[in-house]
């Protein structure tokens, strides 16, 4: 059979319950909602640290933020462990990279393995960005999120007929400031957008390092997210009902409004791999690099563990091999994306030597894998960051439970404060509170079952070969990869490929 070609189309902080295939209530998506008919929806999949980079470093190189180098937005892709798509391009793929890379941009942390690449300084700009290749930088006019898919489609048509290919196409959108194109100000501007169930929650079972974040719609969302002042009248403690109500409204409005025109250009593409013959065939698949909090919780951005952070949504095509209209309720995490890419174009896993994820090939194509992981394993290393000062935690989430260890220390992370915060645990009953509202972690009913994940998570921290924080009084390994064997056959793989070029 003819090799597949790859389109990966990555958002940036674009919520699972922002798709109306997940059953949004604030939005409608139909062009995504196209890739979910006419293919798979997954409704397990979540990332291994809520952040833009650290998301994007584990997708690439399908390991933990702890072996690739990105714990936090500060930090840059180890140049020397390798990514899914340098496999791909030395077993006879074209590749190319448009839009946001976040990874680095400056020496050996640009984009490698990319026979195109054009991608955003930092975070990008939404209006006339800046865009920097392999020759330099310049200013693309135009709407970035228009400029990635022109990019994209232009780069395919440029390729022989036969010649399979892998092209990222990674959105600026919709991460803020939340510009949204001309064409879409129209939209959602009647003030109508629902408010969320825990939009007033008070926290009350939470740990106070969760309750000292800020993320709050009422008291932390700025004029510059707002891109206006909040009215006198709205102003003071009396009024934070009133003005986070206002100011979710004009939140929500710009988020999905940039959303449109993520789902107008999948629309573009997905009609013109229709229209060159490309679509039987290809593997398209939609994710954003993590979650987001929609006014969930009072909240907005990510971080914490909590689902609607933790989920990334991701709706896979591919008419050959994936049946239309099918769902995968497995538990997956963005670690084995670059081990099921690479075996979908029939080239071993075991070619990526540092991944330590696994093929979901087989729940693609509706058939079971036995002894697949029934929990993920996540860890937040960007401990009380300058804005949002979200505390470092590790957990472990299984189909029906969630606990949660925040250990409160930066432990020499970029970006991280060297604040000590006293270490406190959060669990969650998934089946009886779905909303993650009420903390049982000190609940006897439930002291077993603390017990049993307590244990799972060690298994999962040895299985990845992380070190549990084991306190402010002693001695802690230093950051970094902490498996010597997996980091020595990282430094063997970058010789043998040196040697052979």
């Amino acid at each position: 059979m003819k090799r597949p070609n790859i389109i990966f189309i990555m958002s940036d902080d674009h919520a699972a319950h922002a798709i109306s295939a997940y059953g949004s209530r604030v939005n409608v998506t139909p062009n995504l909602d196209r890739i979910a008919q006419e293919g798979m929806r997954m409704d397990a999949v979540y990332c291994t640290n809520s952040i833009c980079s650290p998301s994007r470093a584990t997708i690439l190189t399908g390991t933990y933020s702890h072996i690739n180098g990105v714990s936090s937005i500060w930090t840059e892709l180890d140049y020397r462990v390798p990514t899914f798509v340098e496999v791909l391009q030395r077993n006879g793929y074209k590749t190319a990279m448009f839009g946001k890379w976040h990874l680095g941009e400056h020496g050996q942390s640009l984009p490698r393995g990319f026979d195109a690449w054009r991608v955003f300084p930092g975070q990008g700009d939404y209006l006339d960005p800046e865009m920097i290749d392999a020759d330099g930088s310049g200013i693309v006019p135009g709407y970035a999120t228009d400029i990635v898919t022109d990019l994209s489609i232009d780069w395919i048509d440029s390729l022989d007929a036969d010649q399979p290919f892998c092209a990222m196409v990674h959105h600026k959108a919709p991460h803020r400031p939340w510009v949204p194109d001309e064409k879409h100000k129209h939209l959602y501007a009647d003030g109508s957008i629902p408010e969320p169930e825990t939009f007033f929650d008070d926290y009350a079972t939470r740990s106070r390092a969760v309750r000292g974040v800020h993320m709050t719609i009422a008291d932390d969302m700025g004029a510059d997210d707002l891109k206006t002042e909040v009215p006198e009248h709205l102003r003071g403690p009396e009024n934070r009902a009133a003005r986070m109500s206002w100011k979710y409204q004009i939140y929500m409005r710009d988020y999905l409004q940039c959303i449109q025109s993520i789902d107008d250009n999948v629309g573009r593409l997905l009609d013109h791999l229709e229209e060159t013959g490309h679509a039987e065939n290809t593997l398209i698949v939609y994710t954003s690099d993590q979650g987001f909090f929609l006014g969930d919780h009072g909240w907005f951005d990510k971080r914490l563990m909590y689902d609607q952070s933790l989920q990334m949504p991701m709706l896979v095509r591919w008419p050959l091999q994936i049946k239309a209209g099918s769902r995968c309720e497995a538990i997956i995490t963005n670690v084995d994306f670059a081990a099921t890419i690479l075996e979908a174009c029939g080239i071993e896993p075991s070619e990526l030597p540092t991944s330590q994820g696994r093929s979901f090939l087989p729940l693609l194509r509706g058939d079971q894998i036995d002894e697949w992981p029934d929990a993920m394993y996540y860890r937040y290393w960007e401990h009380d960051d300058p804005i949002h000062a979200a505390p470092a935690h590790y957990g472990i989430r299984t189909d029906c439970f969630k606990l949660i260890y925040y250990y409160g220390a930066g432990m020499g992370v970029p970006g991280a404060s060297d604040r000590i915060l006293e270490p406190e645990w959060e669990l969650y009953d998934l089946h009886g509170d779905p909303t993650e509202v009420r903390n049982i972690a000190d609940d006897p009913a439930y002291r077993e079952i603390r017990t049993q994940l307590e244990a799972k998570m060690a298994e999962y921290q040895r299985r990845y070969h992380d070190e549990p924080y084991v306190g402010p009084d002693t001695p802690q390994p230093e950051w970094g990869p902490y498996d010597v064997e997996l980091f020595e056959r990282v430094q063997k793989y970058v010789e043998n490929i040196r040697a052979s070029s």
